[in-house]
């Protein structure tokens, strides 16, 4: 048998195989036929947390459908995200930025209390809404990890509130075990690397 035969006949036998494994997954996708708006957990040390967020909000924009975030704890500060939703969309995605940064930085607890309970009463009005396909709560699992909004306070309003059709993504390191049960759709980042711990500063473009 000469070369160009071994060619076609790994040819054949790859076919052969992609069938076989494009009917199989063609049977498991033919069981899913529910749908349902997630409760979608990002968690973890690693970054991409809110930038995996972000992006499931620029595909509800580009689909035209109505969506909205709410920044816990994270400050005023200029970022890229925020400027190009409200200077091109904002007619399909409500922002709200309600923090004032971390606790180390605004030394004010009070103050940082009063801005989450604020934020979350926000986040309750927009979910609420049924026209909002997608609501973004960045940062949320910081609030509830300090107690500044109790995590039972927040399961009980997804579970018993939210509208069946609407995704609830919520954002944040140490997410408490109550959402992850709650949850539909959990994803751990995970720390291998990190430029910050070399001396790099954050940069424009790839944190904010």
């Amino acid at each position: 048998m000469n070369q160009v035969d071994d060619h076609e006949d790994d040819a054949v036998r790859h076919n052969a195989k992609m069938a076989k494994k494009k009917a199989a997954r063609d049977k498991i996708m033919a069981t899913k036929t529910d749908e349902k708006g997630l409760v979608i957990v990002h968690t973890g040390k690693g970054k991409g947390k809110s930038t995996a967020a972000f992006g499931m909000i620029f595909r509800h924009i580009a689909h035209g459908r109505k969506c909205a975030v709410v920044q816990f704890i994270k400050g005023g500060m200029e970022t890229g995200e925020r400027d190009l939703i409200g200077r091109h969309f904002g007619e399909l995605c409500e922002f709200y930025t309600m923090g004032e940064g971390f606790t180390w930085e605004t030394q004010d607890k009070k103050r940082d209390i009063e801005m989450a309970r604020a934020a979350w009463k926000k986040a309750k009005e927009l979910i609420r809404d049924p026209d909002n396909k997608m609501v973004l709560l960045d940062e949320i699992n910081i609030a509830m990890r300090y107690d500044y909004v109790p995590v039972e306070e927040v399961v009980e309003f997804l579970r018993e509130e939210k509208p069946p059709m609407t995704h609830v993504v919520l954002t944040g390191r140490n997410a408490k075990d109550e959402l992850i049960d709650l949850a539909d759709l959990v994803t751990e980042m995970e720390l291998v690397k990190h430029p910050f711990r070399s001396g790099v500063k954050a940069q424009i473009g790839v944190e904010w």
